[in-house]
């Protein structure tokens, strides 16, 4: 039986590196080379910090935001509902992703199940098409300033880039880019908005909030214009 060999991490004692070093990913629950309990700690551990790893990786974060400045811009509140919007968020990230996702598996996860390669070889090749997607996005400018602040050596190439200094660039960049994907969403809405309420001040009812009519003719015309299908498009499309 195949067993990962993790490298010994700082911080922790030489029997908590024995016991990571044994773990196999493969291998039945009564591993005799590490206790259940132990197990079950450890793969609950991992599954508290996949969520955190899927936010910080990939597209999610984008999209997520994108679609929270459009319900705001609509001014639908809670609709869609959130637990709507983290589905849709997350199935627009699937298709994303997907490239990316295949050339995981096909070259590091299938390989290593298949006992073809080792646990060092699968990591680094499972990180590089993520740290590949993850450059792509990055703008020069966060790059530059992680680097510096990070005291990190200038790289030759992208893909010498540290982790360290790739996920926050690659997450700064891709707010900013959120935040630029939603002003132009929220340009259309907010022109309704000024229309309504010139058209109400014009008729001498201006007691009447706009946002009550504002709100019925922007869930009109963003029906009418397929919205839906337009910015799902405009966010799959906004990754290089």
């Amino acid at each position: 039986m195949m067993t990962l060999t993790l490298p010994p991490l700082a911080g922790l004692s030489q029997e908590a590196n024995r016991l990571l070093s044994v773990v196999d990913l493969r291998a039945p629950i009564d591993n005799p080379g590490l206790t259940t309990p132990m197990q079950l700690i450890f793969a609950l551990a991992l599954l508290t910090v996949l969520p955190f790893i899927v936010i910080m990786t990939t597209s999610f974060m984008r999209t997520i935001i994108v679609l929270g400045f459009l319900r705001q811009a609509m001014g639908t509140q809670t609709i869609p509902p959130n637990p709507v919007m983290l589905g849709l968020a997350l199935f627009l990230a699937l298709y994303t992703m997907n490239p990316v996702w295949s050339s995981i598996d096909r070259d590091a996860v299938q390989p290593y199940l298949a006992r073809r390669i080792d646990q060092p070889t699968a990591i680094s090749r499972a990180i590089a098409p993520m740290h590949a997607f993850m450059m792509r996005q990055t703008n020069e400018q966060e790059l530059a300033f992680f680097l510096r602040i990070t005291k990190q050596p200038v790289p030759e190439r992208r893909e010498d880039v540290p982790l360290l200094v790739a996920i926050p660039s690659f997450m700064i960049s891709e707010l900013t880019t959120a935040f630029k994907i939603g002003f132009i969403i929220y340009v259309p809405f907010l022109v309704i908005d000024l229309v309504v309420a010139n058209v109400l001040m014009a008729l001498g009812m201006s007691m009447l909030p706009p946002q009550m009519i504002s709100t019925a003719f922007k869930i009109l015309v963003f029906s009418l214009a397929n919205g839906w299908h337009l910015v799902a498009q405009a966010i799959i499309t906004s990754f290089k």
